[in-house]
């Protein structure tokens, strides 16, 4: 009696390329990826006038981030070290926050010999002749493999220095915040306390 051969049914595969394609935008949507890790920030040419102006030492504030994403904040005066982004904003370890270092190096109100040089200017009505330290300049350096995160900490940190002076002087002087001021009153205060921060490229200093 002769064997029936049983045919072995094919397989239907029109939906594996369906099924693939949800598996891989499944993976997409709950992976968590880190894109800041180990990003080098990539800085902006240095402008003409700071290049071309030697700037005294009493005149320089250095802020470094070295390769283990310390920052050293150093001016003839003196010599801080931060470890992370809680103790640049002063909320860890009993230091005195970046931002407010800059500040007292920018404003110098104790007209130190190791902080810049104050001299008046003329900012016209109402602020009127008052001292600044118009030759201070904040000098950003970073390894080349600062972190991005770690980078950014820092430079906001710096403009934050800044935006609070200028807050600041908007209440003194125009008795209301910065932004209600008009352009012409915000270039006085802009005058009064320019942004003066030179961004070098990174270099290999390592974790000194």
């Amino acid at each position: 009696m002769a064997k029936s051969s049983r045919k072995v049914p094919g397989l239907n595969a029109s939906s594996m390329a369906d099924v693939s394609f949800l598996l891989l935008t499944f993976f997409l949507l709950v992976s968590n990826m880190d894109v800041d890790s180990g990003l080098a920030r990539r800085l902006p040419p240095p402008t003409t006038d700071q290049t071309s102006v030697d700037v005294q030492r009493r005149n320089l504030f250095v802020v470094l981030v070295n390769a283990q994403n310390e920052t050293m904040a150093a001016n003839q005066q003196s010599t801080e070290w931060y470890a992370n982004e809680a103790e640049l904003r002063g909320e860890a370890g009993g230091k005195v926050a970046l931002k407010d270092k800059v500040k007292e190096f920018i404003l110098n109100t104790s007209n130190s010999p190791e902080l810049p040089e104050l001299e008046e200017q003329d900012f016209g009505a109402p602020i009127g002749v008052v001292p600044v330290t118009a030759a201070h300049v904040v000098s950003i350096q970073n390894d080349a493999t600062t972190s991005y995160k770690a980078y950014i900490a820092v430079q906001n940190e710096v403009v934050r220095a800044y935006n609070e002076l200028r807050e600041e002087g908007a209440r003194k002087y125009f008795n209301t915040s910065y932004g209600e001021l008009t352009e012409e009153q915000q270039k006085q205060i802009q005058d009064l306390y320019p942004q003066r921060i030179s961004e070098a490229e990174p270099k290999n200093y390592g974790g000194q």
